[in-house]
């Protein structure tokens, strides 16, 4: 059987500073992010006609959604056949998944996804330092956590890395190696927030945030934006560069809608879509070069490599211990640009950006040395999780 994606290829990528504040506003962040993924697809934004973006604009929430799709409509005047944005999708990649679903029904023909953060330049205008500090008003569904001081996605998560650590023996030493080989990637990326060395001494000594969860464990809220553009596949061979081709996603959803109510508290979202997108290819886990996975928080880093198959469930702490396997020159290079630990929480996109710099062999000093044929981006925790397979024409 064919897939849809395997019609639709990724032809160009554009990201904005990555700053912590930026003095730009997010639509100009938004702006420069898209003409630079339009410049580097050599197309011009009369040749975009598709446009979505995910959550869309919130304007209780305008750190975490700034910008919407006709924001970006109306400054580039853009004539649109395709356009959407909302919240209520598998992780941020569900505008991905729109575009692709989009372009596989011929509703348009070169989409721009684009995902912009103002979490820097918010916190600091309103002080607030949780999910919940600013006037956003929750869903129903928080209604057994912030009473009990749950407020933040930091205190979610670490229920779940207190039960891996309870089951499995995990320690925070080998937990340690996923901020570690960020820091050491980041060094080598010229936009990342962080970039100095850190150390295992460091790491054990940071003050604690969510037991077991310390500050090097936690991503770090920026101002920026990503545009990636997804073509129709029969159209992306006369464009700047070789297309990259979709193999694979995955989207799925079979577990609670929760962060607290799921069945096993050893896994999430990730695994439903990560089983969804080895379904829909002959490719298996030994044949990744690269994986750029979700490490808004340490452990969620460690969950998708268990879902992806690259180690047995329970079995990440021992598969990263070292940092070896997962370092620039190891196995499986994980989170190259220095993921949202160091880079900064770019939130999903940052990934799917850095694969395709990686695929084409564009990632400067941070490129990995062996060929790079095909890698696997991960993004989302918790009951939100979607995944993409990529490769090289």
């Amino acid at each position: 059987m064919t897939f849809g994606e395997k019609q639709v290829a990724i032809t160009g990528i554009g990201q904005s500073e990555i700053a912590r504040p930026s003095s730009r506003s997010a639509l100009l962040l938004t702006i420069d992010a898209i003409l630079a993924a339009i410049e580097d697809a050599g197309l011009t934004p009369a040749d975009i006609d598709g446009l979505t973006t995910w959550p869309g604009r919130m304007d209780s929430d305008p750190g975490f959604g700034p910008v919407g799709t006709t924001d970006i409509k109306e400054a580039l005047g853009l004539k649109l056949n395709y356009f959407a944005g909302g919240k209520e999708a598998p992780a941020q990649f569900g505008a991905a998944i729109n575009a692709i679903g989009a372009i596989a029904a011929g509703l348009a023909r070169h989409v721009v996804v684009f995902r912009t953060v103002y979490e820097a330049t918010t916190r600091k205008q309103t002080g607030a330092g949780t999910a919940f500090g600013t006037a956003r008003v929750p869903d129903a569904r928080f209604q057994w956590q912030l009473p009990m001081g749950a407020m933040s996605a930091s205190n979610w998560t670490a229920l779940y890395a207190q039960r891996h650590f309870h089951d499995y023996g995990t320690t925070r030493e080998q937990m340690a190696q996923i901020p570690l080989n960020c820091r050491r990637n980041a060094a080598l990326n010229p936009k990342a927030i962080y970039r100095t060395p850190l150390t295992l001494d460091d790491y054990m000594g940071a003050r604690m945030i969510s037991t077991p969860l310390c500050l090097y464990d936690c991503d770090v809220p920026v101002d920026g934006a990503t545009a990636i553009i997804f073509s129709r596949a029969d159209a992306a061979g006369d464009l700047r560069h070789a297309p990259i081709r979709l193999e694979a996603v995955g989207s799925a959803l079979h577990g609670r809608d929760s962060w607290d109510q799921r069945a096993d508290l050893t896994s999430m979202a990730a695994f439903d879509a990560a089983k969804m997108m080895w379904s829909r290819t002959d490719m298996k886990p030994s044949d990744i070069d690269t994986a750029q996975l979700y490490d808004g928080f340490t452990i969620l880093t460690m969950l998708w490599l268990e879902a992806l198959g690259f180690c047995g469930k329970g079995e990440s702490g021992a598969f990263i211990e070292g940092g070896a396997r997962i370092a620039l020159t190891g196995e499986l290079p994980l989170n190259t640009s220095g993921g949202q630990l160091s880079e900064g929480r770019v939130h999903g996109y940052g990934y799917l950006h850095e694969a395709c710099l990686q695929l084409r062999g564009g990632a400067g000093a941070r490129q990995i040395a062996k060929p790079v044929n095909t890698a696997v981006v991960g993004t989302g925790g918790g009951p939100l999780a979607s995944c993409m397979l990529l490769r090289n024409d």
